[in-house]
């Protein structure tokens, strides 16, 4: 299979480093295009996929392979002719999680070489931008409210050298800002929070169910509503989600459906795949069993 892997040649870490060994190998069975801004591994993965190539695999964070899918999302078509792949080698990698795919770099190269698919519903959201309306495409889940802002805040030094801590900083320093209620309805129903988690899979900030009930081709994307991002709020649902009874013991509130709608009394920010993305009002749909992830 025609593979080629995209990837940040000024990313810091073991991982990047272990990768940087590997050059080599894996420059004799792929074609390895370095990205060299923020944005550009979306230019390089539309330019692969012109290019022919089958695979397109993101090596870095969540934010790298979001970027990785969007620019395979620029080129009509693209989705019935190309895979995605990830070699994790970010901070927290929470798709490689889910996927089930290793840690080990070794071991996450092995699985590109796998005849293996998953092919599941792709999400996408429509957002405000620079005050244009812009369509994003995720894997994982979108954040509303606290935890985008959170995203916004995150000192990027600090985080090449505390790592995942840097975004527990970030997020307390969210918390004591004033943040919109945000209203989310499928149509039918309408919830309100100051925090809401869109999953399109379960897990979120690694191993955390926070969208338990979420699969990845059931044509319904599960929202978590958080009323309030305050302290007694998060901690009980940090303690419910320790013993799995998020649903029962959260105090938070769930919605599914195939697309949902967030509006704010004022803006509120948005990630995607834990990178900033906008603000709302938002729209989130699906495309049903349309992305193919190589998995082990």
């Amino acid at each position: 299979m025609k593979t080629c892997i995209i990837f940040n040649p000024t990313a810091r870490g073991d991982k990047a480093r272990r990768f940087r060994k590997h050059l080599d190998t894996l420059a004799a069975h792929a074609t390895l295009k370095p990205s060299t801004a923020p944005g550009n591994a979306r230019t390089l993965a539309a330019e692969a996929v012109r290019e022919g190539f089958e695979l397109i695999v993101g090596a870095g964070g969540d934010g790298t392979v979001n970027e990785v899918l969007n620019g395979i999302g620029d080129v009509p078509d693209a989705f019935s002719r190309v895979r995605l792949g990830v070699l994790p080698l970010g901070t927290v990698n929470v798709l490689a999680c889910e996927l089930g795919i290793p840690s080990d770099l070794a071991a996450a190269c092995k699985v590109l070489h796998s005849t293996r698919e998953l092919i599941i519903d792709l999400p996408q959201i429509e957002l405000q931008l620079a005050g244009k309306t812009t369509t994003r495409l995720f894997t994982q889940m979108a954040g509303f409210g606290w935890d985008a802002r959170a995203v916004e805040l995150v000192d990027w030094p600090l985080k090449k050298k505390i790592g995942r801590f840097a975004y527990l900083v970030a997020a307390l320093r969210a918390m004591r800002e004033p943040l919109p209620e945000i209203t989310i309805s499928d149509g039918e129903r309408s919830l309100r929070g100051q925090f809401v988690i869109i999953g399109n899979g379960r897990f979120y900030a690694g191993r955390w169910a926070l969208c338990p009930e979420a699969a990845w081709d059931d044509g319904l994307l599960e929202a978590t509503i958080f009323p309030r991002s305050t302290w007694p709020v998060m901690i009980r649902a940090a303690g419910a989600l320790l013993i799995n009874r998020l649903r029962a013991l959260g105090g938070v509130q769930f919605l599914r459906a195939p697309s949902l709608e967030f509006t704010s009394p004022s803006p509120a920010p948005i990630h995607v795949d834990g990178e900033y993305a906008g603000t709302t009002p938002a729209c989130c749909s699906l495309r049903p069993r349309t992305l193919r992830i190589v998995v082990p």
